[in-house]
């Protein structure tokens, strides 16, 4: 290197730093000092990569790929720590282990690196993010703390300091390594399942269910991993038998985590599965869960009405609680008493009464509705309609003043008016005090930085609207359509966040139909003659706009249709 080297900082740069981020620098964990370089330099992270390959004289690679046998030439810890990696460079050198690191690296880096690499080392840089995830994909989530070698390394401080640690200090490295990619990777949950020869753990990011890369040691852990978990969630962990619920309050860096803990017994071990609620997530309007403007014109017409019931409805996962905070957040004012019935309470809403459901305890949603009742509410949320009670208190809660919002489990928007009525509500009930039904799919949005443009393909889009419902004739005046292609930003799928789909129901116009209790598919062919946008059409606009594809929407909807 031509320029001297001190902490995989090169003096041109340390001489622009203050005397405190010098010593930060110093003293922060090697995965991160790059971003906070780029802080201290305010600067992005391709104008740090540039600077410091002119001033350490070392060749920046965007693209490189990982050397196999140098994988196994270096222990997971100090890959995972150093944030470094043995790649393949055509022409390159024989006998020279190629490496890549965000920063130059450090003496006591060069120091292990020489302990266990026989092949004289030459340096390059490359981006961090894609470092990271080469180190992870070859290495495992939370491979460097379950590494038995690496020498003498110092200890990854456990980023929960919430939870008592009663475990191995590498165990519990390693969980806390897990959560903290599934926030990384925007996860939704986290799935512990134990197979006959090995220990699977999974994320479910965008609706889809994606395998994490693991250490090849981790089926020994197998036990120590689970009574981790359910210690951190305060269960019972000798009881192996039944299965058991509990919550774990998890902070990572300014993320802070309600995670909810289910457990149950399988036939190799107890199955442990987490549902991620970050408390300090962004909210979201109606803009960004994807509705048109149309759409939200007819939300808002209703948001304005003193009293009624708005229903949204949709299987698990679908955004429905996401679309009634985006609703609650709209008519929120200070003129406004605005009260919550939650299991579990998602998003913190500025000046709502916000109660949290405690079934053990007998505090249900229609004990807490009954009791919200004498709170002179403007405005209430009940999280969900499960049972006869709760529907029939916030049927007399809408018809008494009250503006109700809720969900059910239904496939479609009519299907909410057959439901209430399956559970014992009075049809005439019904028909007096709902005022909208919106049902409503998330399907995967395409990534921005890789979708492509293309000519329509004939042979595929006419198979994918016939399983819709719809057929060729859907395609007049459609050339083109966007597809996915995948990049690093979209992990190689094509798709990156999601975007809703909604089906919006009025029922007052069909109130002598629900009163004479016609059929589902009855009452929802008159609710399309009336002017209704099925899911499958209103997914059809989202493909056309470009936020979506055929695909992705015969994945969602075919089998609803």
């Amino acid at each position: 290197m031509s320029t001297a080297v001190r902490h995989g900082l090169p003096a041109a740069l340390a001489d622009r730093l203050t005397d405190e981020a010098r010593a930060s620098f110093a003293e922060a964990p090697r995965d991160a000092r790059f971003k906070l370089l780029c802080q201290a330099l305010s600067v992005t992270e391709a104008v740090l990569l540039d600077e410091l390959s002119k001033a350490s004289g070392l060749e920046v690679l965007d693209e490189p790929a990982v050397d196999p046998e140098g994988v196994k030439v270096l222990p997971a810890r100090i890959a995972t720590e150093s944030q470094v990696i043995a790649v393949i460079l055509p022409g390159a050198e024989e006998g020279r282990l190629n490496l890549i690191s965000p920063l130059p690296p450090d003496a006591e880096t060069v120091d292990w690196i020489a302990t266990f690499a026989a092949r004289r080392p030459k340096w390059y840089l490359a981006p961090p993010e894609r470092v990271a995830q080469l180190v992870t994909d070859n290495y495992g989530v939370g491979g460097g703390s379950l590494d038995d070698e690496g020498g003498d390394l110092p200890e990854l401080e456990a980023a929960n300091q919430d939870v008592e640690a009663d475990a191995d200090a590498a165990v519990v490295r390693f969980v806390t390594d897990v959560l903290s990619q599934a926030v990384a990777e925007g996860a939704t949950d986290v799935h512990f399942e134990p197979q006959e020869n090995n220990l699977r753990i999974r994320y479910r990011v965008d609706g889809i269910l994606i395998p994490v890369p693991l250490p090849d040691n981790l089926a020994r852990f197998q036990d120590a991993i689970i009574s981790r978990l359910k210690i951190m969630a305060r269960l019972n962990i000798s009881e192996r038998r039944l299965p058991q619920d509990g919550r774990i309050n998890f902070r990572d860096g300014k993320n802070v985590l309600d995670i909810r803990v289910s457990t149950i017994p399988t036939i190799y071990a107890e199955s442990v599965s987490l549902r991620l609620l970050n408390q300090r997530k962004e909210a979201y309007d109606m803009n960004r869960i994807g509705m048109s403007p149309d759409e939200q014109a007819v939300v808002r017409k209703v948001l304005d009405y003193p009293h009624g019931i708005i229903l949204v409805t949709g299987p698990t996962g679908s955004g429905k609680s996401t679309t009634l905070n985006a609703f609650l957040r709209e008519i929120n004012s200070p003129e406004l008493r605005l009260v919550t019935i939650e299991d579990p309470i998602e998003y913190e809403v500025p000046g709502a009464n916000q109660v949290q459901t405690k079934a053990e305890i007998g505090l249900t949603f229609a004990g807490a509705l009954r009791s919200t009742l004498r709170q002179d509410p403007d405005v209430i949320m009940v999280g969900e309609i499960r049972d006869l009670e709760t529907a029939e208190i916030s049927i007399r809660a809408s018809l008494t003043g009250h503006l109700v919002f809720s969900t059910l489990h239904t496939n479609d928007a009519p299907g909410a008016i057959t439901r209430l009525i399956d559970m014992g509500v009075e049809p005439f009930l019904v028909g007096s005090a709902v005022e909208l039904v919106i049902a409503q799919r998330l399907v995967r949005r395409l990534c921005p930085d890789c979708a492509k443009t293309s000519p329509v393909n004939k042979s595929r889009a006419v198979p994918a609207l016939e399983a819709l419902g719809m057929n060729e004739s859907d395609l007049a005046g459609v050339t083109e359509l966007r597809e996915p292609v995948g990049c690093r930003r979209c992990r190689n799928t094509g798709y990156r966040g999601r975007v809703g789909v909604f089906e919006i129901f009025h029922p007052k116009p069909l109130h002598d139909l629900i009163i004479n209790r016609v059929s589902n598919r009855e009452l929802t062919e008159r609710a399309i003659a009336n002017g209704m946008r099925p899911l499958a059409r209103a997914g059809w606009e989202k493909v056309k706009s470009g936020h979506t594809t055929l695909e992705e929407l015969v994945r969602n909807l075919s089998s609803n249709e």
